[in-house]
């Protein structure tokens, strides 16, 4: 069982930054691809970056390339989303998740097993 807790969330000026972060408080993350998506109410929860086992391939919505980054620090089970150039639309609930497979997972949301609680990032205009 693996639990995931995000964190960093908060009220942001539009072209700020904001670092949020997943730490897993049981269970390790270093053997899986892990991913962060976003959510606002009525919509599907969509991807937003990836990251392989290894941290050197990631993958991005088009929506956060340029703007994002994603990364990892296994020796403290934590992952993390960078997020600069912020946009009133990047406001939601950004969840992490953890890849169902060893192999690594694509953009669906039902290829991730373990999620977090989800952090709430507002961005004012």
């Amino acid at each position: 069982q693996v639990q995931l807790v995000e964190s960093g969330g908060g009220l942001v000026q539009a072209g700020g930054s904001l670092t949020v972060s997943c730490a897993a408080s049981e269970g390790t993350i270093s053997s899986y691809a892990m991913g962060w998506f976003r959510q606002t109410p009525g919509k599907e929860r969509e991807f937003v970056a990836g990251i392989s086992v290894s941290g050197g391939i990631t993958n991005y919505a088009d929506s956060a390339k340029g703007r994002f980054t994603i990364s990892r620090d296994d020796a403290k089970n934590t992952v993390y989303l960078q997020m600069n150039g912020l946009k009133p639309e990047d406001t939601a609930v950004y969840y992490c998740a953890r890849c169902r497979y060893l192999g690594g997972c694509s953009s669906s949301t039902r290829e991730y097993v373990y999620w977090g609680q989800g952090t709430q990032v507002t961005i004012s205009s």
